[in-house]
């Protein structure tokens, strides 16, 4: 059902505006009340879209508005669609970018091709899951090594305001894209317009676009279109799993302004909030969206999703039942990225649960395993140091600090997304060696290597080739 039909066509049903409050809307039908979810319209040409929430009597329904309500008055007639909101979906999307109601927001013409459904769908059931674990390599040292990803698992991208989630995820869409076969399909929720703008125009030249399909309600858009964008999105996704059969890379940044939304509508419609605010339903609003991204014996959703934390409270109620989720928690610290160690994941914060002998292999998870000691012994370590300096330490916990400030400075990466602010070339750096370079490093071969020549690199051998670049360098000078 094609959403931009004709505003004049003959509905049966017709009611009239009570009262307007911010995005909430109170109306009254005299012959049917439409049901839960119908999409209603109003304004002279249709503009205004309103979603019902709540039938309060047998003459009125309460519902929020997907648009701005400007020009909005009581007494102003609304038509009822026959229909929920609809989404798009079909080969026509692949390179096209879309707001919530499927309008293309690319300048090009409107897409061919394509079909209208519900965005209101069930999560598929048990019988038609699959319970496969396969890893899904993202070509980042840190997250391969300690943090494996589940292909058709979702994984959270857990930080406080400027601590590199976006540029994480960028950096995965860029990696990931390029050997990913199926569909990659972005999903922006309440962030800003110029990040959705950027990485349009990046996807657009790395080349990638034909395989991509963007959905936006950024932060200037009304709550109720930022609390149905991703429903949206997964309406598309679910196409590309269940009828074309392919694989689908679902990427949603903020899952956190999502939670936001809702708290917002559910303020506006009258709820009494939960604990800080938040709205009593959120658990139940979250897993309509989270059980929604799922293998089948058709295909795989994989989604990673950057999820902000208010006040880096990792307490917060929506960080928490975020967590509940997923498969891995990737969570980036403040502290790492004011030490310049980037990307800023805390490998001792952060978990995965394809990181077990059984999926990765016993090599793989007894490496991961000797990190995570080494650097959980360093941070321990580290209070020490302070009050008493290096020099008190032991020999066998200064060669250990030495390992694991090695260790800290190899899984650090260059990134392509931001060549053109640190003048350093992007690395994608294979698993195999990824492990080699952490298992040589654990095995002292780098102890005469200064920790600055593992700083930024990809493999591991470069910094012997840093080392020796330098070297020359120096001698070069004293010649001259």
């Amino acid at each position: 059902m094609d959403q931009s039909r004709d505003h004049n066509t003959p509905f049966a049903n017709r009611g009239l505006v009570v009262a307007v409050r911010g995005s909430v809307v109170d109306l009254r039908f005299e012959t049917q009340l439409p049901p839960i979810y119908r999409l209603l319209r109003a304004g002279s040409d249709g503009q205004i879209r309103i979603e019902v929430l709540a039938q309060l009597d047998d003459q009125h329904v309460r519902g929020i508005a997907l648009t701005p309500t400007q020009g909005l008055a009581r007494g102003m007639w609304v038509e009822d669609s026959g229909a929920p909101l609809m989404a798009p979906v079909g080969q026509g999307l692949l390179g096209r970018m879309f707001d919530v109601f499927g309008n293309a927001i690319d300048r090009q013409p409107p897409p061919t091709d394509i079909q209208w459904r519900s965005v209101h769908n069930a999560p598929p059931p048990l019988a038609r899951r699959s319970t496969q674990s396969e890893v899904f390599e993202t070509g980042i040292k840190l997250i391969d090594v300690l943090l494996p990803l589940e292909r058709g698992g979702k994984a959270g991208l857990f930080g406080g305001a400027g601590v590199g989630k976006t540029v994480l995820l960028t950096e995965m869409i860029h990696n990931m894209i390029g050997h990913h076969a199926g569909v990659s399909l972005f999903c922006g929720i309440g962030e800003r317009c110029r990040e959705g703008e950027e990485l349009y125009r990046e996807m657009k030249d790395a080349g990638v676009l034909p395989h991509m399909v963007m959905v936006f309600g950024q932060m200037n858009e009304p709550p109720g279109s930022r609390f149905r964008v991703g429903h949206a999105a997964l309406t598309m996704a679910e196409y590309f799993r269940d009828d074309e059969q392919r694989d689908v890379l679902l990427l949603i940044d903020n899952i956190f302004r999502f939670i936001q939304a809702g708290m917002e509508v559910s303020g506006l419609m009258g709820q009494m909030p939960s604990r800080l605010g938040y709205q009593p339903t959120m658990g139940t609003e979250l897993s309509g969206l989270e059980e929604r991204i799922a293998n089948t014996d058709a295909g795989a959703i994989t989604s990673i999703q950057a999820v902000y934390v208010p006040a880096d409270d990792f307490t917060d109620p929506a960080a928490v039942h975020t967590f509940s989720h997923l498969s891995a928690s990737i969570v980036l610290s403040r502290k790492r990225a004011g030490e310049g160690l980037y990307p800023a994941i805390d490998p001792l914060q952060s978990s995965s649960q394809m990181a077990t002998p059984g999926i990765v292999g016993t090599r793989h998870y007894a490496l991961a395993q000797e990190i995570r000691r080494t650097l959980a012994q360093y941070a321990e370590l580290k209070d020490i140091i302070a009050m008493l300096g290096l020099e008190q330490l032991s020999p066998e916990d200064r060669n250990l600090v030495a390992r694991a400030r090695r260790l800290e400075r190899f899984l650090t990466q260059p990134f392509f997304t931001t060549e053109r602010f640190t003048g350093l070339t992007g690395k994608l750096v294979s698993l195999t060696d990824s492990l080699d370079g952490c298992e040589r490093i654990l095995g002292d071969e780098f102890r005469d290597v200064p920790e600055r020549a593992l700083y930024m690199i990809g493999g591991v051998d470069e910094a012997l080739v840093k080392v020796k670049d330098d070297k020359d360098n120096r001698d070069k000078e004293k010649t001259s």
